[in-house]
């Protein structure tokens, strides 16, 4: 079973108490794209980023400095979104990071797809972004299928707990064959189930810290995730949804 959850705009850079691993699968290509990146103005990169001027700066000058071997830190120490925090990474014991680096897989519109502790920097560049780089129009043009076949571990078992914007590149190609559940972390409003941004990312940190807790291996197993108040709810999920309300 993979678990695949999105990253976080804001990165950090820690090289002290967390080595990397390796380097990222598709390490190629984030070398292409920062190519890219570095070629364009700064009013065209901000483009990209839809930001403000202070991010922009910060991510412009990060790019045209970007050494992709050098002072990295592990994916999974260098976000620090919301998720990351509920998630605690740094405080995972051994075999909880080993359970993380063999089930875990975070999508990116820069590295494509990272295991836990492979060696990332600091960079800005959303999968919706419209990057034009290898002849393509936008970033789901010039990953394509890559991200999907490098998820797919022969038992073909997919837990989504990545944001719509994420999922998009790996719903494409999808095949019969293969076990794909999505997680739902909701509020029950009237006959609907209403999902909030920020509370969806704090459940899907939780969720990968229970999971690997547990070392859990069958994806059945997630429906005794009972934190943040969260329970599952049978009648309203199916072979593809898991439905938790608080």
């Amino acid at each position: 079973m993979k678990i695949i959850i999105s990253p976080a705009k804001k990165m950090n850079r820690e090289t002290d108490m967390f080595r990397p691993a390796a380097c990222p699968v598709f390490l190629d290509e984030a070398k292409l794209l920062t190519e890219w990146i570095r070629a364009l103005s700064y009013e065209e990169a901000k483009d990209l980023w839809r930001c403000n001027d202070k991010i922009a700066a910060l991510n412009y000058e990060r790019f045209q400095k970007m050494n992709l071997l050098k002072a990295l830190t592990p994916a999974l120490i260098a976000y620090e979104g919301i998720q990351y925090q509920y998630m605690a990474p740094e405080v995972f014991t051994q075999k909880e990071w080993d359970y993380v680096q063999e089930h875990l897989r975070i999508l990116s519109g820069f590295y494509g797809v990272l295991k836990p502790l492979d060696g990332v920097v600091p960079y800005r560049l959303e999968m919706q972004a419209k990057a034009c780089a290898g002849r393509t129009g936008n970033l789901y043009e010039f990953w394509g299928d890559k991200l999907y076949r490098e998820i797919d571990d022969g038992d073909r078992i997919i837990l989504n707990l990545a944001s719509k914007e994420y999922f998009k590149c790996i719903e494409k190609y999808l095949e019969p064959e293969d076990t794909c559940v999505t997680c739902i972390f909701g509020e029950r409003k009237g006959d609907k189930v209403i999902q909030k941004g920020t509370q969806a990312k704090m459940a899907r940190g939780e969720m990968v810290r229970f999971m690997a807790e547990r070392e859990i291996v069958k994806v059945e197993e997630i429906r005794g995730f009972d934190r943040l108040g969260y329970r599952f709810e049978e009648e309203l999920s199916s072979g593809k949804e898991y439905v938790f309300l608080k």
